[in-house]
């Protein structure tokens, strides 16, 4: 059979969904697979290479192929990520839906996010990420003009930061970010699949290019029950 580890990870997909593989248990080691699906050793780990690209298992040293919760996602709160990045894990399971787009003049609350001055023109998109077919988080983006010019719709549904690193030849460098819960408010109503939750999960940030110029301030709003936020943390003695 042309190309069978795709057909494998396509079996092994399926039974992760169907549940005949719980989150937290081994899958078969190669040795099983390669008998279960009289295949080579080679073409098993093909298939298990794309199950971890697109976040269904992580493989561990010692243990093998350890199947992940699906219901959630692993969201690295302290790195600089594009959901585009975050979205080559995950393969089909995610989109990008932009809802609005557009040129505008900064008001006085988005002037001083972004250390502008009123009236300065700004990017405005407003972008809602889909993960297996839900609508779970909706990105409020602003971005300076002056820092990425040439913005259109039709990068924001790709990816601004691939935009503005390898179209503008730009750094992104670092991002200060506060997370809070809020109610959801009438945007959360109309663009997520909010299935019952009566909190929202908001993240804004502030992202920074090399030379320190602040470019963008983003509020990301997360359904709760779909999201880890997670950090590494390392202990320096005062």
């Amino acid at each position: 059979m042309k190309n069978k580890f795709q057909y494998i990870y396509k079996q092994l997909i399926a039974s992760i969904e169907e549940g005949r593989f719980q989150t937290g248990e081994t899958l078969p080691s190669e040795n099983e697979l390669a008998r279960t699906y009289d295949a080579s050793r080679e073409t098993i780990r093909k298939a298990l290479k794309m199950l971890s690209e697109h976040g269904y298992i992580q493989k561990v040293q010692g243990k093998g192929s350890i199947v992940l919760d699906l219901s959630r996602i692993d969201f690295p709160f302290s790195g600089v990520t594009s959901f585009k990045e975050l979205g080559k894990k995950l393969g089909t399971r995610a989109q990008t839906d932009v809802v609005h787009f557009s040129r505008t003049l900064a008001g006085e609350t988005i002037a001083n996010h972004l250390q502008l001055e009123a009236g300065e023109p700004v990017w405005t998109v407003h972008r809602v990420r889909q993960i297996d077919g839900e609508r779970i988080i909706l990105d409020k983006d602003t971005f300076c003009e002056a820092a990425v010019p040439g913005l259109t719709r039709e990068i924001s549904e790709n990816s601004i930061y691939e935009y503005v690193e390898e179209v503008l030849g730009l750094s992104i460098s670092f991002a200060k970010k506060e997370i809070v819960i809020e109610e959801p408010i009438a945007e959360d109503e109309r663009y997520l699949d909010l299935d019952g939750a009566t909190n929202i999960v908001v993240v804004r940030s502030y992202a920074y290019l090399e030379d320190a110029t602040l470019f963008q301030y983003t509020e990301s709003r997360h359904r709760p029950d779909k999201f880890r936020f997670v950090d590494f943390a390392r202990r320096v003695k005062p």
